[in-house]
């Protein structure tokens, strides 16, 4: 651990945001020194006779939802950008940093608490130049500061709370702060004069430290490879990786801790691809069984929302019922594809059901009118039109009394007096006093209130009211389809509709892969449709470029914000992956050209020549003081790990053998972690196997449009096999393949018939033309 020089002011930990705090309003007298309505009063927010907001700050002239919640506070915020930085400069005054994102209960609870106190606002206004970033929007910012805040205390999270020196050197930091001081936490505003006690007593003293911070950040940071360092074995970084996994399991629930507990995708596409290559093992059937059994508890848990589909973040519990409620874009994409996988591999219908209530969910309540989808769902909503504050849930949970009056109709031909209202509740759980343990609701939030989670099986439901099983799923979907019907009249959660290249990548690789395996056009049509909004909104055709973000703007128009964010790394590895899985679902080049495109781009804009991988951003910002590696997978993947696959997906459909030296390198930079820990990178030692073993290209040589040739594809749809690419020959020798490819001009069909050809290293097999026969070579 790094130690920060004054870090005694504020040595908060990560706050685990498990419990509801109550969100509590405090006020002071003071005089605002920044734009200001003339109601002005003692506290924040609107007057509460003529609805007018009494302060305004420059947050108003943004696009983010985040910075917009923001934008009425009697703080002086401003956004990440050189007006700050100039005026902490000229001024002499240290930079007070707040970062989080529009979906956080506790940056919620944070800014109710202090940012609406009128009285903390004048302490940072006449003292603090105060900046405001959604992390969303700027992941760059915040990643720096998160590495500091990682490294000189216990933890992370958000809201993230820096504060920086005047060239935004950061000196001490933690998350959340409650306004005043209690057993447990030093409170926000002693923290403020604790820091500036000691700018004013030890000025030279924090400048001095705050550069040794730095130096240490950079040297912790340093991912690259310093000699003759070599990829590492894929056997032993697998078997590890499994190893580690195997020993966090949890038997009984699934997952990979006790709690929270996340959903984790990186770790289930993992073991997905480590039982394919160790199928007739009993470590390969353990991996399956971890990965399917884990998925079942999910989709079952209360993360799960059983009446309007899609995930919630995460589970407070061990048992998946109590959820964190925020519903984030990420999740939803790369859930979507891990269940239509675990049907693939599975055949079994709950699976590619869960999927499609995901795609459902993200159609329906994500999706914006030109094609984009939008980035969350709020946790907290009012409980009630009426209501005056949020509650974390309010949108989600139910009464005993509210689920009998909605569904009061008895139960025919059983002698039991029961009603549809006892089959929902036995099944799902619902108590007359609540399902919500009091521990996981230490303010009664939640009191009295029930997370529907599946209790019982099917088969057990139906046998304890005397039905069918038919006759119980008719029952439980009209229950659902009523519940959902009565929620929709419920004020809803925020919905932060920017829409981010990076997070609609993953949405569309989760579209196009379900498509595939589901045999769904509507869904790879949806796919298409959000790529398509990429290229117009998010891509500058000019200089090659993504952008980061825009904005769902007035009368549904998208919107840029006034100074555009260029994209990061993340989104060029998404989009990239997205389109090569787009391709593959609907067989369109122009999605492969668009994606070899973006690869060069990527190479040019972020690729490492020295210590090899990817950094995160570019070195033209010079706000920005490290240039950081990402070497974790957390709820996405680290943009590496989806690089080395990107690389060699993009040789395999060009040939351009640079690439593979490429993915080569950033897993030789990346050596020392994955032969240690692998399991913090499962998807980056996934992709071991994938450099390893060479991807096979699947080639397919027929119309399309026939039925011969639909068979062999819904073949290697339904078949999951890691570690390939799939390729149609349809004789186009004009076409972007048949350009970069020119192993495929000899392969021809054989008697006429769709054919197919496995091949490796631009050497093909034997051809097939049944889809026994290739499903018997893809298996091999």
């Amino acid at each position: 651990m790094i130690t920060a020089p004054v870090l005694w002011l504020c040595r908060t930990g990560w706050r685990r945001p498990l419990h509801r705090l109550g969100p509590k309003r405090t006020s002071g007298a003071c005089r605002s020194i920044f734009l200001r309505t003339a109601l002005a009063m003692a506290t924040g927010g609107k007057d509460s006779h003529s609805g007018i907001p009494r302060y305004t700050n420059r947050l108003i002239h943004e696009k983010s939802p985040y910075l917009l919640q923001h934008a009425h506070n009697p703080v002086n915020w401003y956004p990440w950008g050189q007006e700050a930085f100039d005026k902490a400069k000229r001024e002499d005054k240290l930079i007070f940093l707040s970062v989080g994102y529009s979906a956080c209960h506790w940056c919620h609870v944070m800014e109710q608490e202090s940012f609406q106190n009128v009285e903390i606002g004048q302490i940072l206004n006449e003292n603090f130049v105060c900046i405001k970033v959604d992390r969303e929007e700027r992941p760059d910012v915040d990643k720096v500061y998160m590495t500091f805040v990682q490294a000189t205390s216990s933890g992370g999270g958000w809201p993230m709370s820096v504060w920086l020196t005047p060239d935004l050197k950061p000196f001490v930091g933690g998350t959340y702060f409650p306004p005043e001081d209690s057993i447990h936490q030093v409170g926000f505003q002693t923290v403020l004069l604790r820091i500036l006690e000691q700018w004013k007593r030890n000025k030279s003293t924090l400048l001095e430290n705050s550069q040794k911070i730095i130096s240490a950040l950079l040297a912790r940071t340093d991912v690259g490879v310093r000699g003759g360092e070599v990829p590492p074995s894929s056997q032993e970084v697998m078997t590890r990786c499994f190893q580690q996994l195997l020993d966090s399991y949890d038997e009984e629930y699934g997952g990979f801790s006790e709690s929270p507990k996340f959903p984790t995708p990186v770790n289930l596409n993992f073991l997905f691809s480590y039982w394919a290559l160790h199928r007739s093992t009993s470590e390969g059937a353990r991996a399956l069984q971890m990965a399917l059994h884990t998925l079942k508890m999910m989709a079952y848990g209360g993360i799960n929302d059983h009446i309007a589909k899609g995930f919630h973040r995460y589970s407070t519990d061990q048992r998946w019922h109590v959820p964190h409620f925020e519903k984030m874009l990420y999740d939803q994409g790369q859930l979507a594809a891990a269940y239509a996988k675990a049907f693939q591999i599975s055949g079994e219908e709950l699976f590619a059901d869960v999927a499609t209530g995901i795609l459902l969910y993200v159609s329906r309540d994500l999706s914006d009118k030109s094609g984009g989808f939008y980035s969350a769902e709020d946790a907290d909503s009012y409980p009630t039109a009426q209501s005056k504050e949020n509650q974390e849930g309010a949108f989600y949970v139910w009464t005993a009394e509210e689920i009998r009056r909605l569904l009061p109709d008895p139960l025919e031909g059983i002698p039991e007096r029961k009603t549809t209202a006892d089959v929902f509740m036995h099944h799902y759980g619902v108590k007359e006093d609540g399902n919500v343990n009091p521990m996981k609701d230490p303010h009664n939030e939640l009191k009295g209130k029930n997370v529907p989670i599946v209790q019982y099986s099917l088969e057990l439901t139906a046998a304890r009211f005397g039905l069918d099983l038919e006759q119980l799923k008719a029952l439980l979907a009209q229950s659902r389809e009523t519940l959902y019907t009565a929620r929709r009249q419920r004020p809803r959660p925020h919905l932060d509709s920017k829409m981010l290249a990076s997070w609609n990548g993953l949405m569309i690789s989760g579209f196009a892969q379900s498509g595939a395996i589901l045999g769904k056009k509507e869904y790879v049509d949806r796919a298409a449709s959000a790529a398509n909004f990429l290229h117009s909104h998010m891509y500058n055709t000019s200089s090659g470029r993504l952008l980061r973000s825009c904005y769902r703007g007035k009368d549904n128009s998208v919107e840029q914000s006034s100074v555009p964010i260029h994209g990061f790394l993340e989104d060029y590895v998404f989009v990239i992956q997205a389109l090569f899985d787009l391709y593959e679902a609907s067989l369109d080049p122009r999605w492969l050209e668009w994606a070899v495109q973006l690869q060069h781009k990527q190479d040019e804009l972020f690729w490492d020549p020295e210590g090899f991988a990817y950094f995160s951003t570019e070195a033209s910002d010079p706000s920005l003081l490290l240039r950081i590696k990402d070497d974790q997978d957390g709820a996405e993947p680290s943009p590496n790990s989806i690089a080395v696959t990107n690389l060699l997906r993009a040789a395999s459909y060009t040939g351009h053998k640079e690439w593979v030296k490429k993915a080569g390198q950033v897993l030789a930079a990346f050596s020392e972690r994955l032969l240690k820990i692998p399991v913090v990178l499962p998807e980056m030692a996934r992709a071991t196997a994938a450099a390893h073993l060479t991807l096979k290209q699947i080639v397919i040589c027929g119309d399309p449009s026939r039925d011969d040739t639909r068979d062999l594809l819904h073949c290697v749809y339904t078949t999951f096999t890691p570690n390939r690419v799939l390729i149609l020959a349809d004789g186009d020798s004009t076409g972007f393949l048949y350009r970069h490819l020119p192993f495929l001009s000899p392969l021809e069909q054989k008697d006429g018939k769709a054919t197919a050809y496995i091949c490796e290293n631009f050497t093909c097999s034997l051809p097939v033309t049944s889809s026994q026969e290739l499903r018997h070579l893809l298996l091999l």
